[in-house]
């Protein structure tokens, strides 16, 4: 069952969409077509397909759940706001510091190379956007090591999205991720897909606010079943997904 979010909550978490032209930026940043490889990751959902962790509607929505709420609220959407922070302070060692603790915390080779690729592809296509000027941030973009969501931070800061909508959509595009994952893997039907997207984008807002609370003493999270799954994904007999 999914939980209600209280209404001040909601009003809290509000999207300003009144810009289409935001919008529309969210939405092409968030979107399965953006060449940078993700939806070639299941993110160790295969490996828990394969040992019947995950065999059905219920559990895949299980899986997300407790991903996005132990381990993304904790890392990746706790320090997203803080780059997107360094980010309005033009504080560079700030955020290069926070780049690295995005790292550190990929608990698997395999989570680790999919988290560098990524930031590598984005940063491949965000120099090569013609109308966007990103050179005022080219120190940053010539990092050896950048962490996904470090270039997708300041994607939405060129965009000139808020930090609300960049956290939404960064949860928007994990959901995602695993839904199109689990209908190959599981299999899902179409209807239970997006079944499980509306159920679970529900989740997002308090997501949201969870992270937006934690102190910098209380980043970082260990997921162990996840972490095992990835590792022995390297290994598995037969993949649809990259390792």
């Amino acid at each position: 069952m999914v939980p209600m979010v209280p209404a001040t909550l909601v009003m809290t978490m509000h999207i300003n969409t009144n810009d289409p032209l935001k919008l529309n930026r969210l939405l092409q940043l968030c979107s399965a077509n953006l060449p940078v490889g993700g939806f070639s990751c299941s993110q160790g959902l295969e490996y828990a397909v394969e040992m019947n962790w995950v065999d059905c509607q219920k559990s895949t929505f299980d899986w997300v759940d407790i991903n996005l709420n132990q381990s993304l609220v904790h890392t990746d959407l706790a320090i997203l706001k803080r780059l997107y922070q360094a980010l309005q302070k033009n504080d560079v060692k700030a955020f290069k510091s926070y780049n690295q603790t995005l790292i550190a915390c990929r608990e698997s080779h395999e989570f680790r190379l999919a988290d560098l690729a990524m930031g590598k592809a984005l940063v491949r296509l965000l120099k090569q956007l013609n109308n966007l000027n990103s050179e005022a941030y080219e120190d940053l973009l010539n990092e050896n090591e950048l962490s996904f969501v470090s270039v997708f931070a300041i994607c939405c800061y060129l965009f000139e999205l808020d930090l609300i909508s960049a956290q939404s959509g960064f949860c928007w595009t994990y959901i995602d991720n695993q839904i199109a994952a689990a209908t190959k893997l599981i299999p899902l039907g179409q209807t239970q897909a997006q079944n499980l997207l509306f159920d679970l984008s529900a989740l997002i807002a308090q997501a949201i606010s969870s992270a937006n609370e934690i102190e910098e003493h209380e980043i970082g999270a260990s997921m162990t079943h996840l972490a095992m799954a990835s590792a022995w994904h390297e290994t598995q007999y037969t993949r649809l997904f990259r390792s």
